[in-house]
């Protein structure tokens, strides 16, 4: 086997980008992860959102734009840790 056929039998994480609504737990926030779907009657755009729990080792705080992404679980309700801090919150 190849260098290029081990590195992409590797598993992608997947990412997502969403806004940080609360960091008041210790070392986790709840981030709001937005997305547009098409209703599957009327056509019409739709807009809908998840809440889910990360961990944060970065910092981040309220109302800061993140990144996060898929990893094992690490308590029953968070899956997902922040890999990124894009943008931070004007305050």
């Amino acid at each position: 086997m190849s260098d290029n056929q081990i590195q992409s039998d590797k598993k992608q994480a997947r990412t997502l980008e969403g806004r940080v609504t609360s960091n008041k737990m210790d070392k986790t926030v709840t981030v709001l992860v937005e997305r547009q779907e098409q209703h599957w009657l009327l056509g019409k755009i739709i807009r809908r959102s998840t809440k889910l729990h990360a961990q944060d080792d970065l910092g981040a705080n309220e109302g800061d734009l993140v990144r996060i992404a898929e990893c094992r679980p690490l308590s029953k309700t968070k899956h997902h840790r922040v890999v990124e801090i894009i943008t931070r919150a004007n305050v």
